[in-house]
């Protein structure tokens, strides 16, 4: 049986988040060795016995067969850390989830994305910014992530199918429980081009306490946080805090001191955000006026042995040629040449003369 099952069962424990599958990891190698171990070495991993009590009841009553034909009938993709192509921005969140379970397709072009959130409740005011911010930026080829949710959320996946570009939904609930109900049929629409994702197992329904973390994952998936509109107490201002902890740009758009679905992105620009009163302001917070021609070169000249070796040696830390031809036993002219082709796709950055730093 794959060994995403057991990714897959575990995250239906209560109480195994990201830290207890990293020590069920370190402990036994694997989840399947985990999934099978006794109650004795599981408490030695790091469970308390509520988590273990959890976790024999699941394993007693979980049907894995049953469980991976479900997500085979409803086309679920299921990405978890150790996967190549789990999104490379989640991937640095401090708690990415284990599991991210997939209907539609996450591809490359993903990693140029831009978190829209803002009020259920919109005003005329942010109905027009929200569409025109928005086709304005699928037009210069960013993802646009967002929660599903009504009004703000809504209207930016909307626009962005509408734009031909790609939208990303994070769901609060189960891949199979599309809410709100009202956006079911936008939801099979983004399937269609782009990905409606969740860190929830099937069948968990829309509870109020899920959407506050799965707030983390529409931070995540994005290089920066867009508020359009949002009260003092919006879940848009949650997703935001969670910008600021990954250390992801938060962009706001002004409004009237006046109007209350301001006050949200009135107050970030007041503490720090960057104000956006054009698209162009986004592309220039997080770096982005390469992305149309990056993306071509990527498209051009696929992705080599050789350049997964020099991206797994680079961090933000600066890494001399040198360092980088011992390890990779690449020629001078060879990784000179290779270092300049990665640069052309965006994946890494000189920084003096003879360093390189990746870009993530």
């Amino acid at each position: 049986m794959d060994e995403r099952i057991y990714w897959v069962a575990f995250n239906r424990v209560s109480g195994i988040g990201p830290a207890r599958v990293r020590s069920l990891l370190d402990k036994f190698g694997g989840l399947e060795a985990a999934w099978y171990a006794d109650a004795w070495a599981i408490g030695r991993a790091g469970l308390d016995r509520r988590s273990i009590e959890s976790w024999l009841e699941t394993r007693r009553t979980l049907d894995l067969a049953a469980e991976q034909a479900r997500l085979e009938a409803l086309g679920v993709q299921v990405l978890i850390w150790t996967d190549t192509d789990y999104p490379a921005l989640l991937r640095q969140i401090p708690s990415a989830p284990p599991v991210l379970y997939v209907r539609g397709a996450l591809v490359p072009a993903d990693e140029w994305a831009v978190a829209v959130v803002g009020t259920r409740r919109m005003s005329a005011y942010g109905e027009a910014v929200t569409r025109q911010l928005v086709a304005d930026l699928v037009a210069a080829g960013l993802t646009i992530v967002s929660g599903l949710a009504l009004g703000v959320d809504a209207l930016a996946h909307q626009v962005a199918l509408e734009c031909g570009g790609r939208t990303i939904a994070v769901l609060g609930s189960g891949v199979d429980r599309l809410y709100p109900a009202r956006n079911r049929g936008l939801a099979t629409r983004i399937m269609q081009q782009g990905a409606v994702v969740s860190d929830y197992p099937l069948g968990t329904p829309p509870d109020a306490v899920n959407f506050p973390p799965r707030n983390r994952i529409v931070s995540g998936l994005a290089r920066g946080t867009l508020v359009i509109e949002a009260g003092d107490q919006s879940g848009a201002l949650i997703t935001a805090n969670y910008a600021l902890d990954h250390g992801r740009e938060v962009l706001a758009v002004p409004g009237s001191i006046l109007s209350r679905s301001s006050r949200g992105p009135n107050a970030l620009i007041r503490d720090g955000a960057t104000p956006v009163l054009e698209a162009a302001d986004v592309i220039r917070a997080l770096d982005l006026e390469m992305v149309l021609p990056q993306r071509e070169v990527r498209q051009m000249i696929p992705a080599t042995d050789d350049e997964t070796r020099v991206l797994a040696l680079l961090s933000d830390e600066p890494c001399h040629v040198d360092q980088l031809g011992q390890a990779t036993e690449l020629a001078a002219g060879e990784l000179s040449s290779l270092l300049a082709i990665m640069e052309l796709k965006g994946l890494v950055r000189r920084v003096g003369s003879m360093s390189y730093v990746a870009v993530r």
